[in-house]
């Protein structure tokens, strides 16, 4: 029988299992200490709980970590680590250090239901959720772990569709008997799932960045499916209603591409659309990925991209692109992985 692993647990499903082996309460405090501070690799490292309790506990539990399985390494200092995921396919997060920030991109899923037409993540179908173990591993499991400043799920998968894992892994992640992070240190991009959004920024204090990449839904709808079942209008108009002027920071995230979104045209559109939420927008530079048509946008595009908003009061910055040498998109690395266990 496989053992169930204890990292992923909250403090009160961990009281659950304190419970159930003959232990009081304030153990899961105890536990909660050695996973996520003390960072134990065994349950025999746990030597504040008696010897028969960690008798029981090792009889049906594991601590629960697992090793990357692969990592590629890129010239800029990003790190892409492979994981085993589920449904057979791997899962990627993504290491990346800039001066004083080492920030760390996770994935929520193996795959994607999304369907974004630019993407390759979902062009490689949906093969299942991840656990919230399988999310807190990518971060407690990579060298980097302990110098860690930031976390964003930008990786495989759409976090909204993976909802109560990725909440739990917020909680371990910044709850003071876990990594006890300040919830400014973690940011969620989303499509913007209307009702499991609203849950999130009810629910915790993390950034928000919403995957725009076009303002004219007509547009959007034939690059991102979910235009239809949830208009971008509507997300703004759920996101109108919160405060975002001091702790919480809301971004839009745009990919440009040559000659397709990339023109003043749709800058004009653009502040039409955002321009009187208190947001920032982040243009990128597109990885081209293969079967694509699509092609990054030029330089000179995206700098008068930039500067037309933030003429018009819209914070906007061009995000460097990192880790090209080590197939920067998403999904590629486990895409390459997959390819290479079939053959």
């Amino acid at each position: 029988m496989l053992k169930k692993p204890l990292i992923g647990l909250t403090l009160e499903q961990l009281r659950d299992v304190t419970e159930a082996v003959g232990l009081r309460p304030f153990a899961a405090k105890q536990i909660a200490s050695w996973l996520y501070v003390k960072r134990a690799t065994t349950i025999d490292m746990m030597t504040d709980l008696p010897k028969a309790a960690r008798e029981r506990l090792n009889a049906e539990y594991c601590v629960g970590l697992t090793a990357p399985k692969d990592a590629a390494v890129s010239v800029d200092g990003t790190v892409k680590y492979l994981f085993d995921g589920v449904g057979g396919r791997d899962i990627e997060s993504v290491y990346i250090p800039d001066r004083d920030r080492a920030t760390l991109c996770v994935s929520s899923q193996a795959g994607c239901k999304m369907n974004c037409s630019f993407c390759m993540t979902g062009r490689q179908g949906f093969n299942g959720n991840l656990t919230a173990n399988a999310i807190i591993n990518q971060v407690l499991s990579i060298p980097e772990s302990r110098t860690l400043t930031n976390l964003v799920f930008m990786g495989m998968g759409e976090p909204l569709d993976n909802l109560q894992p990725v909440l739990a892994a917020i909680e371990i992640l910044t709850a003071p008997w876990g990594l006890a992070w300040s919830p400014k240190r973690i940011t969620v991009s989303s499509i913007g799932k209307l009702k499991e959004l609203r849950t999130l920024l009810d629910t915790t204090k993390v950034h928000i960045a919403i995957s725009l990449h076009n303002p004219f839904p007509a547009e959007r709808a034939g690059i991102m499916p979910v235009e239809k079942a949830y208009p971008v209008r509507d997300v703004i108009a759920l996101l109108s209603g919160y405060d975002f002027s001091h702790q919480r920071r809301l971004s839009f995230e745009y990919i440009m591409w040559n000659g397709v979104n990339d023109s003043l045209h749709y800058a004009e559109a653009l502040v039409r659309l955002i321009g009187r939420l208190d947001c920032r927008v982040n243009l990128i530079r597109f990885h081209a990925i293969p079967g694509s048509d699509l092609h990054p946008s030029t330089t000179r595009n995206m700098e008068q991209f930039r500067d037309y908003l933030n003429d018009h009061g819209i914070t906007a910055t061009i995000r460097a692109s990192r880790g090209e040498d080590i197939m920067a998109a998403c999904g590629m690395l486990a895409g390459k992985a997959r390819e290479q266990q079939a053959e």
